[in-house]
């Protein structure tokens, strides 16, 4: 009875939404509520499924199945045709070289999360001290500082920055791939407080929704418990004043509250559970393979019929099959696995493409078959680096040879605007010149003051 409760107390925990909403007091974390640590661990496998898993993403393909049961033939006396290795070793050679590449690829995300975990960031104490602390070791409700270029932790709520406008910039290309940076802006009545060791005496306290995957949606409140002489201040909070983990700050230096730790962060609720790759060329040899297995059983049947059928046809018709089957050649497999091993450390030592990192060694050759690259605006593609060719307005073209008179225009235009303010242009000038003023003036800069 005791086993079937708990089972069911399993199976109504799997079924219940686990993410839930929650009021951080800032700085003073409560011991009564248990959130995930702030660990990232994005590896495929460990000790126990990495076997399974391995033989199972394997023999899912038909080309090595088909190796494992003509192999396994040869343990019957009346199917065997030769020595046990001449089937067993090529088929043992590419299950080991197959383990050792997923093997490596997942050492290789071993040692990318560790140096994300290991990570370092300052931590504000209620004594007054700043510590430091371990990506991993971030929890809900500490008060973490972040420089400029440091990426941030954890999902956090911004409460002071050193900028004077009391707002900072973010890059969020590793969240969402958009390279414009965004406005975040800090808490107002924090970012009044004098100093940062404030913030442990004016008891605040964050309220936020439960964590979801939009990033760009976010419902919190900021309450301020009030003190001698203050009255309690409460203020609504958005998205803009949200640091979400995986961003980088691009301004100033940010003080911000843990308010979602690892499995919670809204960067690991849109990332996938790791899966196994299969390349185009993998796909087109396992549909080979089946048509020659379609042949192999063809020509068997067809030797049957002109030895003629007896009373064990079945055991001469398997025979003829695994005769025939090294027409399906099993080194085909093993030197494309040697081949993409190659092709992938030649790809990180290529001096024409630095700092090339191949994260999975199981489809390099796939880069060789990319027909169509579509993207949503040009920068992705330009890096925002682009010569400016033309300019049209209305029935009229300026090319490069027509700058200098754009040029002249525009020079005139101002210089008399200098002189006499009730100056005008002729229709056709001004389009010119408000068309040119808009592309000067309507663009996305951020200035950035070097300390």
């Amino acid at each position: 009875r005791r086993c079937l409760g708990a089972l069911l107390r399993v199976c109504c925990c799997l079924g219940r939404d686990r993410h839930k909403s929650r009021t951080v007091a800032i700085g003073h974390p409560d011991p009564s509520q248990k959130y995930p640590t702030n660990r990232i661990c994005n590896q495929k496998y460990n000790l126990i499924t990495f076997l399974p898993k391995v033989l199972f993403e394997q023999f899912k393909y038909f080309l090595n199945l088909y190796f494992l049961v003509v192999s396994l033939t040869q343990f019957i006396p009346q199917l065997r045709i030769g020595y046990l290795y001449t089937y067993w070793g090529p088929l043992v050679f590419v299950l080991v070289v197959t383990m050792l590449r997923e093997l490596f690829d997942d050492v290789k995300r071993l040692y990318r999360d560790r140096e994300v975990n290991r990570q370092q960031y300052t931590k504000l104490t209620s004594r007054g001290k700043r510590i430091s602390i371990a990506s991993s070791k971030i929890q809900v409700s500490d008060i973490i500082v972040v420089e400029k270029d440091q990426r941030v932790p954890a999902d956090m709520v911004l409460l002071r920055t050193t900028e004077k406008s009391g707002s900072c910039f973010v890059r969020t290309d590793q969240l969402d791939g958009e390279t414009d940076w965004k406005l975040r802006t800090a808490v107002s009545p924090c970012q009044q407080l004098s100093s940062d060791q404030e913030l442990f005496a004016i008891k605040g306290s964050v309220f936020a929704e439960k964590p979801h995957k939009d990033i760009y949606s976010f419902i919190g409140r900021f309450s301020m418990t009030p003190t001698s002489g203050d009255c309690a201040r409460e203020e609504p909070l958005g998205v803009e004043n949200a640091l979400w983990a995986n961003t980088v700050l691009a301004s100033g230096t940010a003080v911000g509250v843990v308010i979602y730790t690892g499995s919670e962060t809204k960067s690991v609720l849109n990332t996938s559970s790791p899966r196994s790759k299969v390349g185009l060329v993998d796909c087109e040899i396992n549909r080979l393979t089946k048509i020659l297995f379609v042949a192999t059983v063809l020509l068997s049947a067809a030797m049957l019929a002109l030895k003629g059928f007896s009373s064990l046809w079945f055991i001469s018709l398997f025979r003829y099959i695994i005769l025939f089957s090294y027409i399906i050649p099993i080194s085909l497999r093993v030197n494309l696995d040697m081949g993409k091993l190659v092709y992938c450390w030649t790809m990180q030592r290529d001096s024409a493409i630095p700092d090339t990192i191949v994260r999975s060694s199981t489809i390099p050759e796939e880069l060789g078959r990319v027909e169509y690259l579509l993207t949503d605006k040009t920068g992705t593609l330009t890096q925002n680096s682009m010569v400016f060719r033309k300019l049209h307005i209305g029935s009229v073209c300026y090319s490069q040879e027509s700058m200098g008179e754009v040029r002249g225009q525009i020079q005139a235009a101002f210089s008399h605007r200098r002189r006499d303010q009730s100056f005008s242009l002729e229709p056709g000038r001004m389009q010119l010149v408000e068309c040119v003023k808009a592309l000067a003036l309507c663009h996305n800069v951020t200035p950035v003051r070097n300390e």
